[in-house]
């Protein structure tokens, strides 16, 4: 609970600190790579650094929190506080990391808001990071021991009995556990951290969805190669897969982790995703198949074309084992491979979404913002949408 003397000042700082967060993330990542160059290696993806999205991420969690507790300073804002969580189980976080950020974070904000920062202001803010870094030590903790490993020990070898390539950019690697002890349960929506070694040797990491009901001993993660261009680099960890993984490597993957899964309700089912977003939804779908589940499922697909759609005869396929199942694609362009497939984008005037169903999005963060909106109009209620996100999570970036 935030202290009343700390509110105050919260309350009167936090839009200029809000408005300067870009630029004290961008020093705190600096300075903290600068002296723990080590952090680099198997922790923080330098792509999603270069593009500026974690900084992003880190100021909107920030900011989020923050005003969430002024809200209602007895409260905290448990799905930001879980989603966060689940990120950081899935790369090894661990407790004693939390004061290194401290550390690094905390100069920053003096760097960059000078004089401002009075002892009060620095006490009223510390008491907002360790009431943030708490809540997610202890949920961490718990993710770890439901996960069966120590802290921040979530990597096991695994090795690739079948590769696929799906589109020309997209290719799926299907892995049993190398060890041959059992796979480690998992839920259909859950991702895992793919960890490899660089050609520089530094360890890179990214996390990917389970694509495939997670129910066996066999994983499948699916794979769309990350190109360059506009000032982003190219994905790093995506493109070495893509080169030089084969039949018999083995690939380092963490423990499954991830808040947006499959429910176990009856009520109908909406499966919304653009582009490689589909992946934990088909996992999804295999699931129900898998289960028999005669839940009402409706799978709404947008792509540039049949070629580009990874998954796509499998989507079909299993909807075709669900009584209750219809499937419904969008191409930017005519397709004679998917001739009932509808053109252009996405709209959602052309289906019935039934307002009771639970909803799952995941796509492009514009695509998903969309389809919310769009969903929300036609009186499906908030609570009842959810959305995954691949990477670092702007859509908090974007709300604050």
């Amino acid at each position: 609970m935030l202290s009343a003397e700390s509110a105050a000042v919260l309350r009167a700082t936090l839009p200029a600190v809000s408005g300067a967060l870009d630029e004290i993330t961008e020093r705190f990542y600096g300075a903290m790579f600068r002296d723990r160059p080590d952090l680099l290696d198997g922790m923080f993806n330098r792509g999603n650094q270069a593009a500026g999205t974690q900084r992003r991420a880190l100021a909107g969690a920030v900011a989020g929190f923050a005003s969430a507790l002024l809200a209602d300073p007895g409260a905290r804002p448990d799905a930001l506080l879980e989603r966060i969580a689940h990120k950081h189980a899935a790369v090894g976080v661990t407790e004693d990391q939390y004061t290194v950020v401290h550390k690094y974070l905390f100069g920053a904000i003096a760097e960059v808001l000078g004089d401002t920062v009075t002892p009060e202001v620095a006490a009223a803010w510390d008491e907002v990071y360790w009431l943030m870094a708490g809540a997610l030590i202890a949920r961490e903790a718990r993710l770890y021991r439901a996960a069966g490993v120590e802290a921040g020990g979530v990597w096991r070898p695994w090795t690739v009995v079948e590769r696929r390539e799906e589109t020309p950019d997209v290719v799926s690697f299907l892995l049993r556990p190398a060890d041959g002890e059992p796979a480690p349960a998992a839920r259909a929506g859950q991702y895992v951290s793919v960890r490899m070694t660089m050609p520089d040797g530094v360890r890179q990491l990214r996390q990917y969805s389970l694509s495939c009901d997670p129910g066996g001993q066999l994983r499948r993660i699916t794979v769309k190669r990350v190109a360059g261009g506009d000032g982003a680099p190219e994905g790093e960890v995506s493109n070495l897969l893509h080169r030089t993984v084969r039949v018999g490597d083995e690939l380092t993957l963490s423990a499954p982790f991830g808040d947006i899964v499959l429910d176990e309700d009856d009520t109908p089912l909406v499966l919304v995703s653009a582009g490689i977003g589909c992946t934990p939804l088909v996992g999804m779908l295999d699931r129900l198949a898998e289960t028999g589940s005669d839940r009402s499922v409706l799978v709404l697909h947008a792509d540039r074309s049949s070629e580009d759609h990874a998954l796509r005869a499998e989507t079909r396929r299993l909807a075709d084992r669900l009584p209750h199942a219809q499937t419904v694609f969008w191409y930017e362009r005519p397709d004679r491979a998917e001739p009932d497939a509808r053109t252009g984008l996405m709209d959602l005037a052309e289906v019935t979404v039934p307002a009771d169903a639970t909803v799952y999005v995941c796509g492009p963060l514009p695509f998903m913002r969309s389809v919310r909106t769009a969903l929300l109009e036609r009186k499906v209620p908030a609570r009842r949408v959810r959305y995954e996100v691949f990477g670092p999570d702007l859509w908090q970036a974007h709300a604050a």
